[in-house]
Formats: C-alpha cells, structure tokens, sequence
C-alpha cells in the first residue's frame, strides 16, 4: 500500500517535506506537534500486539526482504540490506509480536545536518490499512525535524503520493525538480 520503489525508466520528482520559516528554536515547537499528532501512541501499537525498534539489532533481513518483495521491490541480497543499512542515520521498523517479524518499515539518509531522503517505507500487505505506515512516517519524521533537518525528500511512486501529502509532503515545492542518474542496462537485440 505504502512501498517506494527503486528507480524506474521514468524517474519521478522527488517529494519534499513543506516546512514554515523561520523554524522556532531547536525545533521544539514543530516537534512538540509532530509528537502529539501521532495517529497511534506508542501505547497503542504495543498493546496491539506490535514492538517499535530504532535499530538494525534483532531485524531479520530475510523477513525484510520477504516485505519488501510482498510489496513489489525486487528481491535484495542480504548483504547489501546490511550494508545499507549500516549507512543509515535514522531507521523505524515495527515488530509484530506473535511471529518476531518485521512488518513496517522505513529508513532516511542524509548529512545529518541539511539533508534527509526517505527510502523504503514499506508495510507487508497483510498490516496494510492499520496505521503502521503512518506511525513509521509520523516517527521518522520526527527524528529528523528534532535533528534540525528541514530539507526531507521522498521517492514515491503516483499512486501513493496521497498518503504522503497529509504528512506535509508536496511535490515540486517552489517549482524545484528532481533529476536521478540512472544507467540503463544494454538490452541484447
């Protein structure tokens, strides 16, 4: 419901977060809202039977990468899952808690300071429609604005640009456009 894709033969803009200036001190006033809106309390995912995790510890990523290809990603190989992941500054992923399987998803990268893109929100199709997409988003969105990061940008593909917009994503923000290299592959004739 929520997957981003790699890249494809047409490349989409990006999605960049619309923020407000001048941002208030240390962010506080942003993060204080973002932290009451979440659509689900931390309270809420656990007692329906879900564990929120900010690190790569205890993440199966064969189970990972069985989300990823239920939602359309091509197969990944683990190793570099790991690696990515390893070159990652902030990540969510929900757990749920019958089968110790991850279920949600999702990743940035970025300098830390200016810049964050989001990668990989995805949720596996069966938790689809609960929340789970929203509450990694809401979370993840967070930490980068208590950061100070203000410029964050998403690759979505067209039918899900709606679930992002209600998050404060826009696409085209001040008429700016996305480009991406992307080497295509020789197709033998």
């Amino acid at each position: 419901m929520f997957p981003l894709r790699g890249l494809t033969s047409t490349p989409l803009p990006p999605l960049h977060l619309k923020t407000f200036h001048p941002l208030p001190p240390l962010n506080a006033t942003i993060s204080t809202a973002i932290t009451n809106k979440f659509s689900i309390s931390d309270e809420d995912l656990e007692s329906r039977g879900f564990n929120l995790h900010r690190k790569i510890a205890d993440l199966n990523l064969d189970h990972l990468n069985k989300v990823f290809v239920a939602v359309g990603f091509p197969r990944r190989d683990p190793q570099k899952i790991r690696l990515a992941l390893e070159n990652t500054n902030s990540l969510l992923w929900v757990e749920y808690k019958k089968t110790q399987k991850p279920v949600a998803f999702a990743r940035a990268t970025g300098d830390g300071v200016f810049n964050a893109i989001i990668w990989d929100v995805v949720v596996d199709p069966s938790f689809q429609g609960i929340g789970l997409g929203k509450a990694v988003m809401e979370r993840l969105m967070e930490e980068l604005l208590e950061k100070g990061i203000i410029n964050i940008a998403l690759y979505s593909e067209p039918r899900v640009l709606g679930f992002y917009r209600p998050l404060g994503f826009v696409a085209d923000p001040d008429g700016i456009k996305g480009m991406v290299y992307s080497r295509k592959k020789n197709s033998k004739r």
